[in-house]
Order: structure tokens, then sequence, then C-alpha cells
């Protein structure tokens, strides 16, 4: 039994967990092995090897090696998935940011600062990628408190350097217009914000669309959502949902397949990239 092809390594260390994870659940099920037979055998309980295979929690490279082993898995093969999994160890700028990040939160910042193309919907607020610090803080205010509000406003800061990297992710943003309508932390700020946006609009790898109200109801009305896409097709796709408490990832190809073509249908509906920035301007003229 052998592995898929050796891998090169990603950049974050949350995509190398969610590799290993999904290679090791592969090489089970190809094995033949259950759950149960697999855990027993590697000396771990059921949960735990749930967990490690729907990448929940880390594996220990000593530990892979051993799942290899069983999985009758060796040679160059075994040997790059343990190198993924000791550079799946490594920290994340992100986790540097812990005290405040809740840890469903980090799983998607890994994800996205791995990501070579992200696709959103956004009905209430401006996207994280495209807020001012003002802007920010005020969401946080709004939404968490005072409680650390300087530390998740510099982690989201941080978060947007993903746009000016020398190789930029590709985001499509499609926004209800009632984003640019409300007046978050006061008439200054929301001005600042909208500027900022109309000039972020203007980078090549950036699109932003105004969904206007004059679309009338629309596929969309029931949830934001972010779809992720990765450069190596060893690391499938994934659509992120999240709300106040709790992120939910779905990577079946037929979720996800149901949001790409979600998110086509209002591209579709939306202003086009060059009327959704006179849009933008227009809107921040009304807060000057």
């Amino acid at each position: 039994m052998t592995a898929t092809p050796a891998i090169p390594p990603a950049a974050s260390p949350t995509v190398r967990r969610r590799r290993i994870a999904r290679e090791l659940r592969q090489l089970r099920e190809r094995a033949g092995m259950t759950l149960d037979v697999a855990a027993r055998q590697l000396d771990m309980s059921k949960s735990n090897l749930s967990r490690i295979e729907t990448a929940q929690i880390g594996i220990k490279p000593r530990d892979v090696r051993a799942a290899l082993a069983l999985y009758q898995v060796t040679g160059a093969d075994a040997e790059a998935l343990i190198e993924i999994a000791r550079s799946a160890q490594q920290r994340g700028w992100w986790q540097n940011y812990s005290d405040v990040l809740p840890e469903w939160f980090e799983f998607y910042v890994g994800l996205e600062a791995e990501a070579v193309a992200l696709r959103t919907y956004e009905a209430e607020s401006v996207p994280g990628l495209l807020q001012t610090e003002a802007y920010a803080r005020e969401i946080y205010r709004r939404t968490a408190g005072e409680d650390g509000v300087e530390r998740k406003v510099a982690a989201r800061l941080h978060r947007q350097e993903v746009l000016r990297r020398d190789d930029p992710v590709q985001l499509s943003v499609v926004l209800n217009e009632a984003v640019l309508l409300r007046p978050v932390g006061g008439n200054a700020v929301m001005a600042e914000q909208l500027i900022h946006m109309s000039r972020i609009a203007q980078l090549p790898n950036v699109t932003i669309q105004v969904l206007p109200f004059a679309a009338g109801g629309h596929p969309a009305m029931s949830t934001p959502y972010v779809i992720l896409n990765f450069a190596d097709a060893a690391d499938a796709s994934v659509v992120y949902l999240d709300n106040l408490t709790m992120g939910l990832a779905l990577e079946d190809a037929d979720q996800v397949l149901g949001y790409s073509l979600l998110h086509e249908e209002l591209c579709r509906m939306a202003l086009d990239p060059a009327a959704s920035l006179t849009r933008l301007e227009q809107a921040s003229r009304n807060f000057a």
C-alpha cells in the first residue's frame, strides 16, 4: 500500500494539519480498517483518532510514523508525510493572538493565510480583510465589548497582508448595499472606511461588487460565507461559515460547488466592478 505522491509543504501549519488528516483517513480506508480497529492498534481512543482525521487536533510525527507502519506505507511516501507532520507543529503568526482569538477562528485564519483565492458575501458589515483600524475597533466593541479589543484589531490588520504579499490572494467580495449605508462608528469612521474600500477595489487582485437593494431577493439572504481555494489540488476548497460563538468549515465537494454557484449568481445580480466603485464613492460622500 502506498501513499499519494509526495506533496510540497504548505506555508500554513493549519493547512498542513488538514492535509495530514485527510491523508491518514484515506490510508486507513484503503487499508480496510475501521476507526475502532485502527485506534486499538495505535493505542489511542476512537474519538482521538476521529478528531485527528477531521483536523480538529494535530498529531505528532512519531504517531504519524506508527500509523503509516500500520497502513503499510514506507519509504519516500512515508517520509514525505512525516515531514509535513513535523512542519504542522510550527506556529502560525495568528497563534500569537490566541489570547484574543477563539480556537475555531484561528483555524479559519490559518486557512486564509494559505488561500490563493477568496470569494465572500457580506450582508451587514465590511469583511475583515477590507476594514480600517477604526471600523474594526468599532465592530469589536459592538459585538464583543472592550476586552482585548486592541489585540483583536491588530490581528485583523495583520490578516490583511494577504492582499499585498508578493503573490497576493485573489479576492472577490459581494457586499449588500446596506453595508454602505450603516454608519458604524459615526460619519467620520464610515467615510474613511468607504474611501479605503474604494482604493482597495482598484488593486488588480481585488474585485468588490455591490448588491443593490433594487436587485430584490437573492439566494444568500440567509447567510454570509467565505469560499477558500488553495494552489495545491491536494488541498480541497473549503466553505467557511461563522457567527459570534462558532465557526463551521464545509469540505464536501457538493457543498463547495453549491456555494460557488451561489457566488456566481450574486456576482451576476450585483453591480459590475466599475459601477460598484462609483457607488462606493457616492456612499462615502454621504458621510463626509
